[in-house]
């Protein structure tokens, strides 16, 4: 029989429709990737440094110089940016209506000069070059008290959004914090005031004790499919120690975390055929004092990294209720991406 299974954070209800339950092999990606027309062509690629706005953070050989070849992660502006760093927010009221002027960040972290390897398909020590860039930029972000939230996100693939092919990800700092982060702190906040501890502390404490639904687990991290997942294969990486903000993360769990994700990406791109997917690190927002700031923050929130592969389409009924359906169990997707032989 179907079952509705409810979120503990913010309370969303997903549908698990066991009575059309799918094993990895019924789930086709959405879409295929392209081939890709090749790196000539290509502003991410080494020797096309010239195609992108000036670097804003390099990791490079030594000797190489700013903007041109020899670097190992590069950084840059996005170069058709969703906001604007210039200017100010100027906001006004016109009627019922809010606006204020499109003010804050869209970069690009380019993870790899190689053109053709998934973020899975790195080595080590480039995956802890990408996570380190990350903290640096969110570090450096925070330091303009216009920008209230930075979301670093990854869109792997056409149909999860990607428009190049180049191992990518993105940056956008916005100047009000999202919706769908709102909820999370909200419901992490709630929690915290009933009862005095942070609801993602104890979904770790469970996941572990529970292990059907653990991925992988390591000393600093645990993967796992979340309880109520809105997408079939949906897997969640937890850090075990609590800390609202990824900033915070010290240099011996970011090299943990390099060997967490690339194994978490690795278990879904060859259970699943290397499907298109997304993933988003969710971190507390800005913490800079300010009108709405909770003194609490620091104890209610835990920042996460959620990696959503593209296997299902929402559609009417997602859109209009509020619902998803998702036709694997999260029991049995952690049983299919523990089992897979890397």
């Amino acid at each position: 029989m179907p079952e509705l299974r409810k979120d503990p954070v913010i309370g969303r209800w997903v549908i698990i429709s066991t009575e059309r339950s799918k094993r990895p092999g019924d789930l086709a990606p959405e879409m295929q990737d392209a081939e890709s027309a090749g790196p000539v062509s290509c502003p991410f690629c080494a020797g096309n440094e010239h195609m992108t706005p000036p670097e804003i953070l390099a990791y490079r050989e030594p000797d190489s110089r700013p903007n041109g070849p020899g670097w190992l992660t590069r950084v840059t502006a996005n170069k058709f940016p969703a906001l604007k760093i210039e200017g100010d927010l100027d906001r006004q009221g016109i009627g019922m209506f809010d606006r204020m002027n499109g003010v804050g960040a869209h970069e690009v972290i380019i993870e790899s000069p190689h053109h053709d390897r998934r973020t899975e398909d790195l080595d080590h020590e480039q995956v802890v070059r990408v996570l380190t860039a990350y903290r640096e930029r969110i570090e450096d972000l925070e330091k303009d008290p216009r920008l209230r939230y930075v979301l670093v996100f990854k869109n792997q693939g056409k149909a999860a959004g990607a428009s190049l092919t180049h191992p990518h990800s993105q940056i956008i700092a916005t100047p009000i914090i999202p919706k769908d982060v709102k909820e999370k702190l909200d419901g992490a906040k709630s929690f915290y005031d009933f009862k005095e501890r942070c609801i993602y502390c104890d979904v770790v404490r469970q996941e572990e004790s529970m292990k059907e639904r653990v991925v992988v687990d390591s000393e600093h991290f645990l993967a796992f499919c979340p309880f109520a997942p809105r997408f079939p294969f949906e897997v969640w990486v937890i850090p075990k120690r609590h800390s609202c903000a990824y900033t915070d993360i010290a240099n011996e769990e970011l090299d943990d975390l390099a060997s967490v994700m690339k194994e978490a990406l690795s278990r879904i791109s060859k259970s699943l055929n290397r499907p298109p997917y997304n993933y988003l690190l969710h971190t507390a927002p800005n913490r800079i004092p300010r009108k709405g700031h909770w003194h609490t923050l620091g104890n209610d929130f835990h920042w996460h990294i959620e990696i959503m592969p593209r296997l299902t389409r929402v559609a009417g009924f997602e859109w209009g209720s509020g619902f998803y359906i998702n036709p694997t169990p999260p029991e049995e997707a952690a049983k299919y991406l523990r089992e897979v032989v890397l």
